[in-house]
């Protein structure tokens, strides 16, 4: 699955979604700080899910009506990195279908799809 990571995202979870074969693509290696409209834009080019643990991107599709190829929201406090890698590739590899085209939310206990 191609991914855009937001700069926001852990390192582990990213080296744990391209250990898996996922292709992802990370912000924080290439340019950080560019904002939330051109991370959005740079995944919809790239026809790619974006991967975010930034609530603003919920006001971007939602409120502002956005287009998206999809956006993994990773809200997952308290956990470690190298927990949340896991959980998140788990969720990519039992519901890797899913995540297309919609909007998901993910915490501790709880997969929110919302196409």
């Amino acid at each position: 699955m191609k991914l855009v990571a937001d700069e926001s995202v852990d390192f582990p979870i990213i080296a744990a979604l391209r250990t898996a074969g996922h292709d992802v693509l990370a912000v924080v290696e290439f340019a950080p700080g560019i904002n939330d409209e051109t991370v959005l834009e740079l995944a919809n080019r790239g026809q790619a899910l974006l991967l975010t643990a930034d609530k603003d991107f919920g006001e971007l599709v939602y409120r502002l009506r956005r287009v998206h190829w999809g956006v993994v929201l990773i809200r997952l406090a308290g956990l470690g990195p190298q927990e949340k890698a896991v959980l998140v590739e788990r969720i990519f590899q039992t519901r890797g279908s899913e995540l297309a085209d919609a909007f998901v939310v993910i915490t501790r206990n709880t997969v929110r799809v919302r196409s």
